[in-house]
């Protein structure tokens, strides 16, 4: 039987920052117009003021990094274009960083050392302290009616992440027997040793562990005031870290957005859309009862973000991946996503596309049709990493945003591999695309234009290189800090709090 192959390579996003000009690399972009929100005119602050929390040499020693990022940090040894000198914060943001004293709060000292005593006895209980310790710091701050932080930096030593990083649940047989079969459910869906669901779907590991950083995270939205963790990886120039210069834009354009600020965004080029991803992650009431939460992560054309948390769905023994919601929990997702979106943006979209890495069975489809009536453009696209491989002739692999239909009835797009705006392919292993699946009334080459899009906009990095769409891409994340976060309702469902 004859294959027809049909090769497409679609165009590069190009994003809008504030100047007129637009740029596929965000370093580039933020370098010559500054950040989209340049726009906003007099509404836009002059400065992000920064909250420190951690002991007091480590407070000290991430007041140094944010002087440091105030000037250009030049690149150790050759530059090229993966690897760019940091211009300053003021000059890519047009903003000045400021750290007053009376808004860091020490948790040691010479005479009283709170974070050692926090971190006696076995690592469970200690976990537990520590979080309560930094939680109790960052709540003083946000309570503050005057010289309220934009951010808080969390400064964790070492040896607190070694000691209680991540921590083994105290479980029932009931827990870890479901461990054991999400860990058979992910066993039977890996595809090679590179499969990339392990980027963004839960492991056993996540299930039977508790982390540091999602405790924390947990804890932030719940005091309505965002967090960036500090490391020593960020604080300390050694060999076994990033060079600086990597290290101050990864740091500032997370630190920027978690603070209020819009580095870039897509051209509206189109209707006004809602793009939702939907995934799944165990979490336990506070009845110790397990369930299977459906979570939305949606982001608007202009990349405003914000999770909700869907219904439980029952968790039947030896479920896969495949794991659907009913009609009326399609239904009420939807309705959810949509009255968010509109109470942010003051408007419905006119144009919703549904991503998912499973398949949307006839019950999803049926309820998130009606949930979704009076949009005039819907759409439901299924991401699966494959083992397709593409070869191309000459030293590289083929280039993102590569789009291979076979016998025009299954595409593959790569959002991996050779990058024309870095001059090389930044990776270690053969990109592995995704099988794009679409239904609804636009082709699968307008579906793939979007994933693509959709991987420049992960404001938590400077990093141009993203294999994931930002709607999937923090589904891991968002569900783990979620699950610490427990069954109240949220009070706050702006992306910032999750990256």
């Amino acid at each position: 039987m004859a294959i027809d192959l049909s090769i497409v390579e679609l165009h590069p996003p190009r994003l809008q920052f504030g100047g007129a000009s637009a740029h596929s690399d965000p370093k580039a972009g933020l370098v010559a117009a500054g950040p989209f929100d340049l726009r906003f005119g007099s509404a836009r602050k002059d400065h992000v003021h920064v909250g420190i929390i951690g002991p007091a040499e480590q407070v000290a020693a991430a007041r140094r990094w944010l002087e440091r990022c105030g000037g250009e940090i030049p690149v150790l040894g050759e530059t090229s274009l993966l690897r760019r000198a940091f211009p300053g914060f003021p000059n890519a943001f047009h903003k000045t960083l400021i750290a007053p004293d009376q808004s860091s709060i020490a948790l040691s000292s010479g005479t009283n050392d709170d974070l050692a005593h926090a971190l006696q006895g076995d690592a469970y209980t200690a976990f537990q302290r520590v979080v309560d310790l930094y939680a109790d710091a960052h709540a003083r701050l946000a309570a503050r009616d005057l010289n309220r932080p934009d951010i808080v930096l969390m400064c964790i030593p070492e040896d607190v992440f070694d000691k209680v990083g991540a921590v083994e649940r105290k479980t029932s047989d009931d827990e870890r027997k479901r461990a054991k079969a999400i860990g058979r459910a992910r066993a039977s869906s890996q595809l090679d040793l590179f499969d990339m669901l392990d980027e963004v779907e839960q492991t056993s590991e996540d299930f039977l562990k508790r982390d540091l950083r999602h405790a924390l995270k947990a804890r932030a939205l719940r005091n309505r005031l965002p967090i960036q963790l500090v490391t020593d990886a960020l604080l300390d120039d050694s060999a076994r870290n990033q060079d600086p210069a990597t290290r101050a834009w990864n740091f500032s354009v997370g630190l920027y957005y978690k603070a209020g600020g819009v580095p870039w965004r897509l051209p509206p080029t189109g209707p006004d859309t809602c793009f939702v991803g939907i995934s799944f992650h165990h979490f336990r009431t506070t009845q110790r009862a397990i369930v299977r939460s459906s979570l939305a992560q949606a982001f608007s054309s202009d990349g405003e973000g914000f999770a909700i948390r869907g219904q439980g769905v029952p968790v039947e023994p030896d479920q896969g991946r495949n794991v659907h919601l009913s009609e009326d929990q399609a239904f009420e997702l939807a309705r959810d996503v949509l009255a968010e979106y509109e109470l942010r943006t003051g408007g419905a979209p006119l144009r919703v596309v549904l991503h998912k890495t499973s398949y949307f069975d006839a019950a999803e489809r049926a309820g998130f049709a009606e949930a979704l009536k009076d949009i005039p453009i819907v759409s439901t696209v299924t991401l699966v990493p494959s083992l397709f491989r593409l070869l191309r002739y000459g030293a590289y692999p083929p280039k993102v945003g590569t789009v291979c239909t076979i016998n025009a009835a299954r595409s593959f797009l790569f959002t991996s591999g050779f990058m024309p705006e870095l001059g090389t392919y930044p990776g270690p292993h053969v990109p592995q695309p995704f099988e794009v699946r679409c239904l609804g009334p636009e082709a699968s080459i307008a579906a793939a234009q979007d994933v693509l899009n959709l991987t420049r906009m992960n404001w938590n990095t400077a990093d141009i290189r993203g294999k994931w769409p930002v709607s999937l891409s923090f589904a891991r994340r968002v569900g783990g800090i979620l699950d610490e976060y427990g069954d109240d309702d949220l009070v706050e469902t702006s992306f910032r709090y999750f990256v």
